[in-house]
């Protein structure tokens, strides 16, 4: 038997940042996985690993806010750890783990545990709010014609049904397909460029194929009710976005998707775990997506 407890604060903490940061992105629909990514996922100083779901979202928030320089982050007892010290009057970042428990069943006459997954906060602060910390030598700029034949071929390795089809991308469930305007079509931004520009939205469309009922059967109809469509289209921005920051690709706003900002907005305000979800079903996408591909490839841990 699984259940979930959580501390009702973290939650509520971390949503509220995250509406904030939309909010003031709106007139642009520069939102915080545009502004605050780095194109790449913050990482942990102590494990090496990145972080996933609402935390990558939470710390590309806090890198936004603050305008710090690195996506490199850790506890105070990980930088102590690593022989660093945090700086006086430094304010911590608020990050989510969920912690394995089990319990024995009272009153029972079997042998019977409960599983419960506990929600707790845990505080992180960045490496500019730091001293003593030497970083890693930066690596040497990669050839972008490389990184994208590597977007090309994982996107080839899912198999998906994409065609070059109108002036409107978009997937169509009942069909299976993908539809995507013509390359050329593209123009791209001062961020990013118009091939880059493609494929962000390649990979937008293709988290909305992962819902699919014969791969993730991704419904939330039953979890967000009348905001069902309006958070589908948040999972497959923030699932673009993750997908994005692995590939080494550059992700483009995409203002056409305005409409569904008030969809978001109403419901992660009345709901302070509607983030959450929605992070966990992007991330779940793009586990599925680095499943179907021929050999392992480099994937946020």
């Amino acid at each position: 038997m699984t259940t979930y407890k959580s501390d009702p604060n973290v939650y509520q903490q971390i949503t509220d940042r995250v509406i904030a940061a939309i909010e003031a992105g709106a007139p642009k629909f520069e939102m915080p996985w545009h502004r605050g990514s780095s194109h790449s996922r913050p990482v942990n100083v102590f494990t090496g690993k990145n972080y996933r779901g609402v935390n990558t979202v939470a710390l590309w928030v806090a890198q936004m806010e603050y305008g710090y320089t690195t996506g490199t982050w850790g506890t105070y007892k990980q930088w102590k750890e690593c022989g660093a010290q945090v700086l006086k009057g430094e304010h911590a970042a608020t990050v989510v783990f969920f912690k394995d428990v089990v319990r024995p069943l009272e009153d029972s006459e079997e042998t019977k545990s409960k599983r419960s997954f506990v929600a707790t906060a845990s505080w992180v602060f960045n490496a500019d709010q730091v001293e003593g910390y030497t970083a890693s030598p930066v690596s040497p700029l990669v050839d972008k014609t490389q990184v994208l034949d590597r977007v090309e071929a994982f996107i080839t390795a899912t198999d998906a049904d994409i065609m070059e089809k109108g002036n409107c991308a978009c997937y169509h469930p009942i069909k299976d397909t993908i539809y995507m305007p013509k390359r050329e079509l593209f123009t791209g931004s001062s961020t990013s460029s118009a091939t880059e520009s493609y494929y962000s939205t390649l990979l937008h469309e293709l988290t909305h194929w992962t819902g699919h009922p014969t791969r993730l059967k991704r419904d939330l109809k039953n979890r967000f009710g009348d905001f069902a469509y309006s958070m589908e289209e948040l999972v497959a921005e923030l699932g673009a976005a993750f997908l994005c920051a692995d590939l080494g690709v550059s992700l483009e706003p995409r203002p056409d998707h305005a409409a569904y900002l008030q969809g978001w907005l109403k419901a992660l305000k009345q709901d302070k775990r509607a983030l959450f979800a929605a992070a966990s079903k992007a991330s779940e996408a793009t586990d599925y997506l680095f499943k179907l591909q021929p050999q392992p490839l480099e994937q946020a841990a």
